[in-house]
């Protein structure tokens, strides 16, 4: 029986190995981490992370030939392929701080590999590295080698949070990067014929190393790339009086161009796009590729011009002070159906109207009360250490209350801030919440979620990222 054993229980190493193990039953696939909490969440009901699906998909697996453990040692020792899924946040200090890869975790894992390992290994890059980490890695076993022989493969991720179940039952690719030496392709096949118990051939495409790892970040870069280019129309429709749903509409209607990623909004947020993005600059600046590097940053200038522009509208609107004011923060999760708040752009937004003294009150379906106050007190880049490297948990910003639900959330409130494009947001009960809320009542929609015409009919002001402005916003700039 083939064993897998995958380093890191978070976001992608815990629904990827679910998905191997549920198309391959005669593979037995383990899970391991250091978290003791996490390890026991993924043993309960109650799992540590949400998506869509997973739930069915681990319960199918679970005790049968998925299993969760924190004995790292034994499950590498047995394994044949090695998974490693672990947190490469970016560098605080040193050497390309703010940009660089930490690697930290990654050359732990390593070191550990060779340090218990027994039988030759496939070692597989499944978090996010720069390019080039791989050889390093492989330095690292070769040189603790003791005879064994090791192969290190790429196969990087490609899932979209709150469709990941579904993405990895039927990715638009899988791919795998190897050495192209004999034992390397023997490597990339082994891989290959796990993928093929459920993922037709033509869509698992196998590169060299190095292809494999830019290929993730370049992804991941064009994709904000797109979000930033449409974020960038929203200002100058807004200053036009276009529509930056119809501008998007008419542009992703040219088939080079396609309409995914135009939907213009607050910003884009999750653990990868910025992460990704700083990355390629580092890896653009050590090669002398300044132009590059330029080319590549403007992507996240244009993001945090976009969630500064969203603030200084908010406050130019209510008589230029939210100071005192209660404001309802509808949704804090980067983005719906996940629960997931790295690198959110509610996490700026409200950062912003506290340093303008507002008080707020936050109500996201997923997220914990206790996640909210953490990511508000948080240093930026520590949301990606490990959470027991984490700082404590945080007493609590004074200004922020969390609600149970949008109705306790708007009570009272001067404004909302529609800032995650949960389906529920739609079908709110507004002529409740108006009547509730103090007046005039605002509503500054992040996401273009709400019908702006029949708020305005309701009595609200509503802004709406890159629409024709509301008679009440015009002559109030809005720039960062």
């Amino acid at each position: 029986m083939v064993k897998i054993c995958c380093i890191g229980a978070g976001y992608v190493g815990g629904p990827t190995m679910a998905v191997i193990a549920l198309n391959c039953p005669s593979i037995e696939v383990v899970v391991v981490d250091i978290s003791v909490t996490r390890i026991s969440a993924w043993n309960s009901d109650q799992l540590p992370i949400y998506e869509p699906g997973l739930n069915e998909v681990v319960k199918q697996c679970k005790g049968r030939n998925l299993f969760f453990s924190t004995d790292i040692e034994k499950h590498v020792s047995e394994a044949d392929i090695i998974f490693v899924s672990v947190n490469t946040p970016t560098k605080t200090r040193g050497l390309g701080a703010g940009k660089a890869a930490d690697l930290t975790y990654w050359e732990s894992a390593a070191r550990m590999i060779a340090d218990v390992s027994k039988s030759n290994k496939i070692v597989v890059e499944k978090s996010t590295v720069p390019v080039k980490t791989a050889e390093a890695i492989e330095r690292i076993l070769t040189h603790n080698s003791k005879g064994i022989k090791y192969q290190i493969l790429s196969n990087p991720e490609f899932l979209a949070e709150g469709t990941a179940i579904q993405d990895l039952f039927k990715p638009d690719r899988v791919l795998i990067g190897g050495r192209e030496t004999p034992d390397g392709l023997k490597a990339i096949q082994a891989l290959k014929d796990v993928y093929a118990h459920w993922v037709p051939e033509d869509r698992i495409i196998t590169t060299n190393l190095w292809s494999a790892e830019l290929s993730k970040l370049a992804a991941n870069a064009f994709l904000a790339q797109r979000i930033s280019s449409v974020n960038a129309m929203s200002a100058l429709c807004e200053a036009t009086g276009a529509d930056v749903s119809q501008v998007s509409h008419a542009v992703g209607k040219d088939s080079r161009i396609g309409p995914k990623f135009l939907n213009a909004s607050v910003g884009f947020g999750g653990s990868c796009f910025q992460k990704d993005i700083l990355n390629l600059v580092y890896i653009c600046e050590c090669n002398g590729l300044a132009e590059v590097a330029n080319y590549w940053k403007q992507v996240i200038k244009v993001n945090d011009y976009q969630k500064n522009r969203f603030v200084n509208r908010v406050v130019s609107s209510m008589f230029n002070t939210v100071s005192g004011k209660k404001i309802g923060i509808m949704g804090f999760a980067f983005k719906k159906d996940t629960g997931d708040t790295r690198e959110t752009p509610a996490m700026d937004v409200c950062k912003g109207l506290l340093g303008d003294k507002a008080r707020l009150s936050i109500y996201d379906p997923q997220v914990t009360a206790d996640q909210i106050q953490r990511d508000l007190t948080m240093n930026k880049f520590d949301w990606d250490h490990p959470i027991h490297l984490q700082p404590m948990s945080p007493t609590g910003v004074k200004q922020v209350s969390i609600a149970w639900d949008a109705y306790e959330a708007s009570k009272d409130a001067h404004a909302l801030c529609i800032l995650t494009e949960w389906d529920e947001f739609k079908t709110l009960d507004y002529r409740r919440i108006f009547d509730n809320m103090q007046k005039p009542a605002f509503v500054f929609d992040g996401r273009n979620v709400v019908n702006v015409e029949m708020l305005r009919d309701i009595g609200f002001i509503v802004y709406s990222i890159g629409k024709p402005l509301d008679p009440w916003l015009k002559n109030m700039p809005a720039v960062a």
